[in-house]
């Protein structure tokens, strides 16, 4: 069986953060947090990353980040164009933000033809998660609709202090296959635990710390291309109308309606490891502590590519 792949979600803005975080290195090394999500990767076994990225960011990118792992692991680059759209749709005038990630997986679907799992390129997972996602992808399932996984975290270990995030929260069945997935914005750590709110931050409403949320941490395979098609083409009839400037096809969301409709099944899998990210310039300083006492513990290397 092929190795699975690594499809890594690099397209974002970073508006919130003030530039390419992407390439900000975390380390006196300069290594960066898609460094440490590469190396964790090619020692669970997988074969090829492919990187999301926007085309104007290709050298920058190619330099800081791919030229530097390619000897290690096969390395792709997938470009997330904003006039990729579905036959007869139209770009509104003065859109700029990509379509979101479920719009990014697809344009992956002539690179990638076999199981694959997909992460964002400025979060840190941890090994186990990588561990386990190799081990259900390179499993056999006997399973129609088509069998993918996710590795789920607890609300309270991905929440900033420096500001509001969204997540993916989850409900499972007693086997631990996700059920629902509802994709919440402006969610924002309090002392009662966590809050979201549903008009741009106007009114919150409480909710369990200890949910499960997806951190876009998934595993497919390719049959999931055809389902994003129709994904993209449903998100221009309507979302887009309403909101044509931000609105966003979300991976998550698109996932969430295959399980409804019986057409995928996601496993949940636990990790042992906690998420830790840096959604906004003033998280550095947590996640640069966080890596160093990682490498403390033996768990990483100094240099990570020497």
């Amino acid at each position: 069986m092929t190795k699975p792949t690594l499809v890594i979600l690099a397209a974002g803005m970073g508006s919130r953060y003030g530039g390419l975080k992407q390439i900000d290195p975390i380390d006196d090394n300069g290594n960066k947090i898609i460094d440490f999500s590469i190396y964790d990767a090619i020692r669970a076994g997988f074969g090829k990353v492919v990187f999301i990225i926007k085309k104007e960011n290709e050298a920058d990118f190619r330099t800081c980040v791919g030229d530097k792992v390619k000897s290690k692991i096969e390395v792709e680059y997938v470009f997330q164009d904003l006039t990729n759209i579905p036959e007869g749709a139209t770009i509104p005038e003065g859109r700029v933000k990509p379509w979101g990630t479920a719009h990014a997986i697809l344009c992956c679907k002539d690179t990638v033809k076999g199981p694959f799992a997909v992460i964002n390129a400025d979060d840190y997972y941890g090994v186990s998660a990588y561990q386990s996602l190799y081990d259900f992808l390179t499993a056999s399932h006997e399973s129609n609709p088509y069998p993918f996984c996710m590795v789920g975290y607890e609300l309270k270990n991905t929440l900033t202090e420096n500001g509001s995030v969204a997540r993916g929260c989850c409900q499972m069945d007693a086997n631990g296959m996700l059920e629902t997935i509802d994709e919440r914005t402006n969610i924002i750590k309090t002392p009662e635990g966590a809050s979201y709110s549903k008009d741009d931050g106007q009114t919150y409403i409480p909710m369990s710390a200890d949910s499960l949320v997806s951190m876009n941490m998934w595993g497919f395979t390719p049959d999931i291309f055809p389902e994003l098609d129709k994904s993209m083409k449903r998100f221009f009839k309507e979302d887009i109308n309403v909101n044509p400037l931000k609105a966003e096809c979300y991976l998550p969301m698109e996932v969430g309606s295959m399980v409804k409709d019986g057409i995928a099944t996601v496993k949940v899998l636990s990790s042992k490891d906690k998420w830790f990210g840096v959604t906004y310039k003033e998280d550095k300083p947590f996640v640069v502590s966080s890596i160093q006492a990682l490498k403390d513990k033996g768990i990483y290397p100094d240099k990570l590519w020497d």
